[in-house]
């Protein structure tokens, strides 16, 4: 189970804060649970250490078009940014 680390931008942080819920719900068919951070320096860049249990599924729920009104509702801005370890 791999650890990645996932970065993006906000337009409003405390607006992507309030949907935490809806990014658990989200996450959950790749995911075992997730740490929350924000930049110090950006209020607007936020990253997630993600808890992956499965990379595929993960890639398709980030990328699949269907999700897009979750972004557009927490204000998301693209690109999102997925590292994984070496």
């Amino acid at each position: 189970m791999p650890t990645v680390v996932a970065r993006h931008k906000v337009g409003d942080f405390e607006t992507w804060l309030k949907g935490h819920a809806d990014r658990v719900k989200l996450f959950a068919p790749a995911a075992s649970g997730f740490q929350t951070f924000q930049d110090s320096s950006d209020p607007n860049s936020v990253v997630l250490v993600i808890e992956v249990t499965d990379m595929e599924m993960l890639g398709s729920i980030l990328n699949d078009p269907k999700n897009q009104h979750f972004k557009d509702l927490h204000t998301v801005i693209e690109p999102i940014t997925v590292s994984v370890p070496v």
